[in-house]
Protein backbone atom coordinates (compact mmCIF):
# COMPACT_ATOMS: atom_id res chain seq x y z
CA UNK A 1 0.00 0.00 0.00
CA UNK A 2 1.05 3.76 -0.83
CA UNK A 3 1.02 5.89 1.68
CA UNK A 4 1.26 10.11 1.37
CA UNK A 5 1.32 11.36 5.25
CA UNK A 6 0.21 15.21 5.44
CA UNK A 7 1.28 16.70 8.75
CA UNK A 8 -0.04 19.97 10.30
CA UNK A 9 0.70 19.94 13.92
CA UNK A 10 3.13 21.86 15.18
CA UNK A 11 6.83 20.84 15.85
CA UNK A 12 5.87 20.53 19.58
CA UNK A 13 2.93 21.91 22.10
CA UNK A 14 1.03 18.96 20.35
CA UNK A 15 1.35 15.00 19.58
CA UNK A 16 0.74 15.21 15.99
CA UNK A 17 4.20 15.62 14.97
CA UNK A 18 5.55 13.10 16.56
CA UNK A 19 2.71 10.81 16.00
CA UNK A 20 3.25 11.56 12.88
CA UNK A 21 6.82 10.50 13.05
CA UNK A 22 6.28 7.12 14.79
CA UNK A 23 3.62 6.40 12.55
CA UNK A 24 5.89 6.88 9.31
CA UNK A 25 8.99 4.44 10.94
CA UNK A 26 6.08 1.93 11.13
CA UNK A 27 5.29 2.07 8.25
CA UNK A 28 8.78 1.29 6.76
CA UNK A 29 9.02 -1.07 9.49
CA UNK A 30 5.79 -2.98 7.54
CA UNK A 31 7.27 -2.64 3.76
CA UNK A 32 4.90 -0.23 2.73
CA UNK A 33 5.46 2.91 0.44
CA UNK A 34 5.68 5.88 1.90
CA UNK A 35 5.33 8.62 -0.83
CA UNK A 36 6.11 11.61 0.79
CA UNK A 37 5.37 13.76 3.81
CA UNK A 38 3.87 16.81 3.19
CA UNK A 39 4.08 19.68 5.85
CA UNK A 40 1.38 22.21 6.20
CA UNK A 41 0.00 24.69 8.49
CA UNK A 42 2.07 24.97 11.86
CA UNK A 43 3.29 21.48 10.28
CA UNK A 44 6.16 23.57 8.85
CA UNK A 45 7.61 24.27 11.90
CA UNK A 46 8.69 21.05 11.83
CA UNK A 47 11.53 22.57 8.97
CA UNK A 48 13.16 24.85 11.08
CA UNK A 49 16.64 24.14 12.21
CA UNK A 50 16.71 26.74 14.74
CA UNK A 51 14.63 24.51 17.13
CA UNK A 52 16.66 23.54 20.04
CA UNK A 53 15.81 20.57 22.27
CA UNK A 54 17.37 19.58 25.58
CA UNK A 55 20.02 16.52 25.23
CA UNK A 56 17.62 14.30 27.26
CA UNK A 57 14.66 15.02 24.61
CA UNK A 58 13.80 13.81 21.28
CA UNK A 59 15.06 16.03 18.43
CA UNK A 60 12.07 15.72 15.73
CA UNK A 61 13.94 18.14 13.27
CA UNK A 62 17.06 15.80 12.94
CA UNK A 63 14.58 12.77 13.10
CA UNK A 64 12.78 13.75 10.25
CA UNK A 65 15.99 14.39 8.44
CA UNK A 66 17.82 11.02 9.22
CA UNK A 67 14.19 9.09 7.80
CA UNK A 68 14.86 11.06 4.51
CA UNK A 69 18.47 10.41 4.88
CA UNK A 70 18.31 6.65 5.44
CA UNK A 71 15.21 5.94 3.65
CA UNK A 72 14.91 8.99 1.37
CA UNK A 73 11.68 10.10 1.62
CA UNK A 74 10.80 13.27 0.14
CA UNK A 75 10.04 15.80 2.83
CA UNK A 76 8.02 18.66 1.09
CA UNK A 77 7.24 21.96 2.85
CA UNK A 78 4.15 23.95 1.55
CA UNK A 79 6.45 27.57 0.88
CA UNK A 80 3.70 29.77 1.50
CA UNK A 81 3.00 28.40 5.28
CA UNK A 82 6.24 28.39 5.72
CA UNK A 83 7.04 31.86 4.90
CA UNK A 84 4.39 32.98 7.24
CA UNK A 85 5.65 31.17 9.85
CA UNK A 86 9.06 32.72 9.25
CA UNK A 87 10.76 29.60 7.67
CA UNK A 88 13.07 30.53 4.80
CA UNK A 89 15.65 29.06 2.73
CA UNK A 90 18.32 31.92 2.18
CA UNK A 91 19.17 35.25 4.15
CA UNK A 92 17.19 37.46 2.52
CA UNK A 93 14.28 38.24 5.25
CA UNK A 94 16.54 37.25 8.14
CA UNK A 95 20.27 38.03 9.50
CA UNK A 96 21.47 33.99 8.89
CA UNK A 97 24.42 33.06 6.58
CA UNK A 98 21.62 30.71 5.41
CA UNK A 99 18.09 30.76 5.48
CA UNK A 100 16.34 28.55 8.67
CA UNK A 101 14.71 25.66 6.46
CA UNK A 102 16.26 22.66 7.59
CA UNK A 103 18.45 20.25 5.64
CA UNK A 104 16.65 17.97 3.41
CA UNK A 105 13.41 19.60 3.62
CA UNK A 106 12.06 21.09 0.50
CA UNK A 107 9.87 24.42 -0.50
CA UNK A 108 6.87 23.17 -2.41
CA UNK A 109 3.36 23.99 -3.51
CA UNK A 110 -0.20 22.03 -3.00
CA UNK A 111 0.55 20.89 -6.82
CA UNK A 112 3.00 18.72 -5.23
CA UNK A 113 0.64 17.49 -2.02
CA UNK A 114 -2.19 16.37 -4.91
CA UNK A 115 0.37 14.66 -7.33
CA UNK A 116 1.75 12.32 -4.39
CA UNK A 117 -2.15 12.11 -2.97
CA UNK A 118 -3.07 11.04 -6.87
CA UNK A 119 -0.54 8.35 -6.77
CA UNK A 120 -1.50 6.78 -2.96
CA UNK A 121 -3.64 4.25 -2.11
CA UNK A 122 -4.16 6.48 1.42
CA UNK A 123 -3.48 9.85 2.82
CA UNK A 124 -2.95 10.12 6.74
CA UNK A 125 -3.20 13.53 8.29
CA UNK A 126 -1.63 14.38 11.59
Amino acid sequence: MKYTILVTGSLYGTQNASTAFLFCKSLIKMNQTLNSIFFYCDGVLNANIINKVPVDEFDLVEGWQKLHKKYNVQLYVCASAALRRGIVEDNTILQFKKGNLAPFFKFSGLLELGNSINISDRIIQF
